[in-house]
């Protein structure tokens, strides 16, 4: 990656609705040069989309909490019980307010970010999480304010 792909992405990233033709006409450079940017740091997986990002708080979901979950282990599946992360994973991803899973190390096996409609919400969203037979026992950190929101453009210049 290069200056031109860096002040690319920065360009999109504070003006996603700016234009191929528009972004040329600003970075000085031809819009076929653009295009071919674009296209080469989205084949790449640098770019990784182009729709918009949604405020779950806007959309009427202020409560954000983390779910340490631990999972029953895959080889419980061969004893007849429910176990594993992908099964874990494909319940979660069933359930709209889970925003995120993650596979981790530590006391817990996954990680959620989960959003709610107010603390009495997030009951149901919890028990939702629960109802998968593979998740033993699960522990909850309600988020009180977002403190550095999510960010990738510093790695630009790391």
């Amino acid at each position: 990656m290069d200056d031109l792909d860096r002040t690319l992405i920065r360009l999109f990233a504070d003006q996603p609705r700016v234009g191929v033709l528009e972004a040329s006409r600003r970075l000085g450079v031809a819009r076929g040069t653009v295009q071919a940017r674009l296209d080469k740091l989205t084949r790449a997986g640098v770019v990784a989309g182009w729709g918009p990002w949604l405020d779950p708080e806007a959309l009427g979901y202020p409560v954000m909490a983390f779910l340490t979950l631990e999972i029953r282990q895959a080889h419980a599946e061969a004893e007849g019980g429910a176990g594993g992360h992908e099964s874990v994973a494909e319940h979660l991803a069933g359930i709209p307010e889970v925003l995120e899973a993650f596979t981790i190390t530590g006391a817990g096996d996954m990680w959620a970010r989960v959003v709610a409609r107010s603390n009495a919400d997030l009951q149901r969203v919890i028990d939702a999480v629960l109802s998968e037979r593979g998740i033993v026992r699960s522990s909850t950190v309600i988020a009180l304010a977002t403190q550095v929101p999510h960010r990738v453009l510093p790695l630009l210049d790391a």
